[in-house]
């Protein structure tokens, strides 16, 4: 597993969006379609429990994590490793593997968080 957050050479295929839910969707339709209905279920649950709460923390943390996710996603080569992070993660049959795997998902989300500034 590799400790670079962003693979060298691995130039964005969209430039970055806006933290809006327009510019997320939109951009999310672009480079991760399959997606859009966790964006979209994760969105209603997010306004639901923002009215329930009288707060905008919700909308505020769901708008994070979603710019986080096109800010992976819009590179490709930390997409796939994310991705492979992910599996390895789930299906490590030892606690090395599954350690390496957390921490190379972890890197790349904290990088992902950074760059959007989050």
């Amino acid at each position: 597993m590799s400790a670079h957050p962003v693979e060298d050479g691995d130039v964005p295929v969209i430039e970055r969006p806006a933290r809006t839910l327009a510019a997320l969707r939109s951009a999310l339709a672009r480079v991760a379609p399959s997606m859009l209905p966790l964006l979209e279920s994760e969105r209603d649950e997010a306004f639901t429990l923002s009215a329930e709460t009288q707060s905008v923390g919700p909308v505020n943390g769901f708008l994070l994590r979603w710019a986080m996710a096109v800010e992976i996603e819009r590179h490709p080569g930390t997409a796939r490793r994310l991705h492979r992070a992910e599996h390895v993660a789930t299906s490590a049959t030892d606690d090395e593997t599954l350690r390496a795997a957390a921490r190379e998902v972890a890197e790349i989300k904290a990088a992902a968080r950074q760059a959007v500034g989050g």
